[in-house]
């Protein structure tokens, strides 16, 4: 018995037709649940009313889902600090414990204003930075 290779051949291809299409189908509905989740996450972030931990949880979650790359979160990982005057007696207070409301739209603002004023390129570049990512999430 001979079996003819040929025919094999012309069902492999047509196979692999079917498999582009449903890749690109696939692909198509996650492009448009990925945009749908960005525009949710976009409307439900309110930077002017927020404790250290929210703002913590709110950093990591952008940078595990990609949204957000390291250097772009060191202005605002910053923002959550909190180091007592006397300094080194225990380092940064905890943000887990701190349930303080912040308005860090102002904080920034106010971080630009300082590095206007003492001509600091690096941290204005930064903070400009956050700021335009925060109007994006805010929704302004």
């Amino acid at each position: 018995m001979r079996i003819d290779a040929n025919v094999s051949q012309l069902h492999a291809s047509q196979r692999a037709q079917t498999a582009v299409a449903d890749r690109s189908d696939a692909t198509a509905s996650f492009s448009a649940a990925l945009a749908a989740s960005q525009t949710n996450r976009t409307q439900q972030t309110d930077f002017t009313q927020m404790s250290r931990q929210e703002m913590r949880d709110w950093v990591n979650s952008e940078i595990r889902s990609g949204a957000m790359s390291l250097d772009d979160s060191r202005p605002f990982m910053a923002m959550t600090m909190k180091i007592p005057v006397s300094g080194g007696q225990g380092g940064e207070l905890s943000a887990g414990n701190d349930d303080t409301r912040y308005d860090f739209m102002q904080k920034v603002r106010d971080g630009i204003q300082g590095a206007l004023s003492r001509n600091d390129a690096t941290t204005l570049q930064m903070l400009e930075s956050a700021l335009r990512i925060m109007h994006k999430y805010q929704g302004c």
